[in-house]
């Protein structure tokens, strides 16, 4: 299948409406130990105009609020818009598209983004757009999952699947690019024009009861990793699941399961005197 953006679009989308009500209380606790870190890359401190893109339930928003910086937020799920007003009403958010953000330029002092820059069909055109709306000299930092090598969580299924179930099955149309290595991160960053790049790997545990907690929270509050997960037959998943559960084990301290996982934390700078 070839590249077809509206298509990507239109699958993340659907995928993020339904994960939306779920995501909180489900896969949101893999992302936040990486919140302070991403904050951290982009200094944000008080008085700061912030732009959280793909800001999901708005959580990183709320975080740099609670710095004292004015956030806002973005995302083209209307549920998670709806969510993330809810529950952060010291954030405003907008219903709109990455790769064509409804802001003018140069009024930004810092753009974020926390797993987001991935899941939309062009990340070159987002990113190009975040530093569009960037004042001259002012950061972008963004998180992106790393490869299953580095991010255990991620290789528990991917293994369980190739031996029990079939990869392929996923009803999701192709990527039309990785940006998951530190080196890809970089070179995005460089595409669109910024300077003063870095990227590291960043590493965390999910804490999690079991590996079957694992199987549940990606398939109640993913995308994609729900998709190839609801593409199994019954069968392979059920084997899937026996099969994660006594991988994961190896990782148990005390009452839960320590799971490595890890992100490619990227940094960037708008040009400017």
């Amino acid at each position: 299948m070839s590249f077809q953006p509206e298509a990507i679009r239109a699958f993340e989308r659907a995928g993020w409406q339904r994960a939306a009500s779920s995501y909180g209380s489900s896969f949101a606790h893999a992302t936040a130990p990486f919140v302070t870190p991403l904050l951290d890359a982009a200094e944000v401190s008080a008085g700061q105009h912030v732009l959280d893109v793909a800001c999901g339930p708005g959580d990183l928003a709320a975080a740099a609020a609670g710095r004292g910086a004015t956030a806002q937020g973005l995302d083209f799920s209307a549920e998670m818009v709806r969510i993330a007003r809810s529950i952060h009403p010291e954030v405003v958010v907008t219903e709109g598209d990455a790769e064509d953000l409804p802001y003018p330029d140069g009024v930004f002092d810092v753009v974020l983004s926390s797993f987001g820059i991935h899941h939309v069909p062009r990340p070159e055109l987002a990113l190009a757009e975040c530093e569009r709306v960037l004042k001259p000299r002012a950061r972008i930092a963004f998180t992106v999952w790393a490869t299953p090598e580095e991010n255990i969580a991620w290789s528990l299924v991917f293994d369980a699947i190739a031996r029990h179930g079939n990869r392929s099955d996923a009803q999701a149309p192709p990527l039309g690019g990785a940006l998951n290595q530190i080196d890809q991160c970089a070179r995005a960053l460089e595409a669109a024009g910024f300077v003063d790049r870095s990227a590291e790997i960043v590493r965390s545990e999910w804490l999690l009861p079991n590996g079957r907690a694992l199987l549940a929270a990606l398939s109640a509050g993913t995308a994609r990793m729900a998709a190839l997960l609801a593409a199994q037959e019954p069968s392979a998943l059920a084997s899937v699941a026996d099969d994660i559960d006594s991988q994961a084990e190896r990782f148990r301290c005390d009452q839960n399961l320590a799971i490595p996982i890890a992100a490619v934390l990227a940094r960037g700078r708008k040009a400017g005197d």
